[in-house]
Order: C-alpha cells, then structure tokens, then sequence
C-alpha cells in the first residue's frame, strides 16, 4: 500500500438480532477477541489511521482507545457513515468502510482492495467475493469494462441476476472527497428512514463516477456473521489460521482440529500440544514445554521451558517453572511454581476462602518440591524449595524448605460394620 492516507471506518451500532443474544453481535467473543475487534485489527494491520467505530449509545464504552462514532438510531449504513463524519472530514486520501461482523477479513485483502481502487482511479472499489452460496447477498452486475453497473438487493434480483455468484461483501473503499457528497445526497426508501450505503454506490455510477470491483481469493474472508451457526463456522476457520501460524513457527499441534488456541497467545518453538488442549488468553509457553491431552491453559499464565502439563490440567494465572511437572488430574490457580518440581495427580490450590468479601489468595511452591496425590493448599500458602509433602494431604500452614509435611489421618477398618448395621448378608 503506498503512503498515501487510508482511514477506516468500521460500522458496529447493530444489534444482530438474528444471533437471537442479549449481547450485541459484534460482541461476541471469538478465541481471545470480539467480533468486531478481529475487523479493527485488520484496518490497523492494513495501515490504515485513523480507525473510527460507529457504534450504539449502549456500546459506545466499549472501545477503549479507539475513536468512537455514536449513531444515536440503527438507521442504515448510509446514516452510520454520516455518524462518522466529523472524525474524518479532514482526511485527504481513502476511507475504508468496513462491517464490524467479518472477523475473517485480512490486512493482505484490504490491502489488495486499496491497490485496486488507486490503480482504477476509482471513486469507489466494492469488495466481492463468490461464496458456495450466494444466500441474500446483492448481487453485482458488472459494465462492459468490467467496473461496477449496479449493486442488485436479491430480493429484486430477476432469475437471471440471481444467477451471478459474485455478491456484494459490503467491505467498500472510497475516494473521500467523493464519499462526503455522496452520502449527504442520501434519501430514505422505506417507512423507517433508514440510509443505504450501496445508494451512495448509486450515486456515484450514475454520476459517471468510476467504481471498481476488487475480488477476494478467499471467499470466507468476507463472509459476515449473523447467527450462531456462523459463528461457529467463523471460529473453525480462525482456529485453522492461529494454528497454522504456529506450526509453521515450530509448534508440534497433533490434533490442529480438537486445538483451540486463542489470539496472542505466545507459544515459542518445540512445544508440542497434544489433542483437546484449549489456550486462553494471555498465556506464554516457552520452548520444549508439553501441554497434555484436554488440558486447559487460562489467562495469566507462563508456562517455563520443557515444563509439562499434563491430561486433565487445568492452569489459571500462574507460573510454571522450567522443566516443573503437572502430570495429571489438577488445578493450579493463582500459584507460583518453582523450577523442577513435580505436582503429583489430583493437587488443587484453593485459593478462594467461603467468606464475603475477601479477596483470592496465592499459593507459593519453590523449586526442586515433590508433592504427594491429593494434596490441597489453603491459600496463602508457602512450601519453600526442596520440600516434599505426604499424600491426602491438606497444606494450611506454610512449610520450610527441605521439610516433609502432610501425614494424613492412617487408615481405620472396622470388620464387619455394614453387616453389623444392615443386617447379616446373604449367603
């Protein structure tokens, strides 16, 4: 992309009704992200400054950082760019409009749709894209110089238009000093006042404004998402991506399908991922570590180089030392593990007291520590290096290093006391 300026305005005031949710569509949660925020990450990536969003009056808090655009009313794109203007008026160059629900869009499409709009001296470039299934999508009817001749709705469509499988992804660059006339010579077509932005689209073709078309290779990059299945479908695919980025960084994934890893989590080369793992969050893995079948890896964790966590491990805000072991049927939360300690099966740290108000605590093991099966740390909890610690035992008290501690209750059987309680058996 050249230097010259490209700013993005992204639309994300719907609600999305058809995800049938209390939570605004483009809200919703997508491996580490929200919907919406997969889109600005690709404005950025794709260079563009500044990104504005448009978003509800109820969401407008949403967006920390960012420059935000209320649309007071959902009144259509065209009103939603209309929202927008103030924040971009003084932009000389491009204006990308972007749909806040298209978590698959990429900085490398955007930035092929820019290129195409410059070369064509466009005064607006329409992103299409031919998916399996046209659905409801416009449809796009080209001119003989193969540039834009109008955008169809498929409800108007005749049988011959809805045979086109080039749709319109609603994803749009604009010359801006061509936008802001277009869009305030906008009228409403329907009793609710609502702006279209495809009318602008109108406008300028029959102004005899050129407006180019730009096809992505990969049609799943512009599809939106409006229900739940989408959602799903979307999830897969980011999954297939995030994975993929890692295994070609030398990550070993042996299920990359059954592997939910999320956006920004740092996994350095040599780790080896067995199936079912889920990583969440703000997680780093360092080199030579292994992560077991079905284990789960949360926010605010470090696992250290060649460390293991095993099946059935759960790890929540913690760190894990180089070459320390969680074999088995485990929780370890908001702890602090040393280097080379071994975590025997069904150790749980329980670091949140039955009593309102009090905050959680941490549990603190050292290095070189071996702990017994069914240990459980009442947090604040301290066992200093070198200490090993008995099996069933509950840790209440902090233990010195180099110290054994623990010694559960031995085992009492008392012959005979279901018979003696529920009668004789019977023979």
């Amino acid at each position: 992309m050249s230097n010259q300026q490209i700013a993005a305005v992204v639309m994300a005031a719907g609600l999305g009704t058809r995800m049938r949710s209390s939570t605004p569509k483009h809200l919703h949660p997508l491996l580490g992200r929200r919907i919406v925020d997969w889109v600005i990450s690709a404005a950025r990536e794709a260079g563009a400054q500044p990104v504005v969003v448009v978003a509800s009056p109820a969401t407008r808090d949403g967006f920390e950082g960012l420059d935000v655009a209320v649309q007071e009313e959902p009144l259509g794109t065209g009103d939603a760019i209309r929202a927008a203007r103030s924040q971009l008026e003084s932009t000389s160059g491009d204006v990308l409009v972007l749909s806040g629900d298209t978590p698959l869009l990429t900085p490398d499409v955007l930035r092929g749709l820019v290129e195409t709009h410059r070369r064509e001296r466009a005064a607006a470039t329409v992103l299409s894209f031919e998916p399996p299934d046209p659905r409801a999508y416009g449809r796009l009817v080209r001119d003989g110089n193969s540039r834009l001749a109008r955008i169809v709705e498929a409800a108007d469509a005749t049988p011959d238009e809805l045979q086109l499988r080039e749709v319109n992804s609603s994803i749009y660059v604009f010359a801006a000093e061509k936008l802001w006339p277009a869009v305030e010579q906008l009228q409403p077509h329907n009793a609710q006042g609502e702006l279209y932005l495809t009318d602008a689209i109108a406008l300028l073709v029959g102004d005899g404004q050129p407006v180019a078309i730009h096809v992505a290779s990969d049609p799943v990059e512009a599809e939106g998402v409006n229900t739940r299945v989408e959602l799903a479908a979307a999830a897969a695919a980011l999954r297939d991506r995030i994975n993929e980025a890692h295994m070609l960084a030398g990550v070993t994934i042996v299920d990359p399908q059954s592997t939910w890893i999320d956006a920004g989590v740092e996994i350095e080369p040599d780790v080896t991922i067995h199936p079912f793992t889920v990583i969440r969050g703000d997680v780093r893995i360092a080199s030579e570590a292994e992560l077991g079948p079905f284990a789960f890896v949360r926010p605010g964790t470090s696992v250290g180089e060649s460390a293991k966590i095993g099946a059935f491990v759960e790890v929540k805000n913690s760190t894990i030392g180089a070459r320390t072991k969680i074999p088995h049927l485990s929780y370890i939360g908001d702890a602090e593990i040393g280097e080379n300690t071994n975590i025997a099966a069904g150790n749980i740290t329980a670091n949140f007291k039955h009593e309102a108000g009090l905050p959680k605590a941490r549990t603190r093991i050292g290095s070189n520590v071996r702990t017994g099966v069914d240990n459980t740390f009442d947090a604040p909890v301290e066992v200093g290096d070198d200490a090993w610690l008995a099996p069933g035992a509950v840790i209440t008290d902090d233990v010195p290093p180099g110290s054994l501690a623990g010694f559960a209750p031995r085992q009492v059987t008392k012959e005979g006391w279901v018979y003696e309680k529920h009668g004789d058996r019977d023979d």
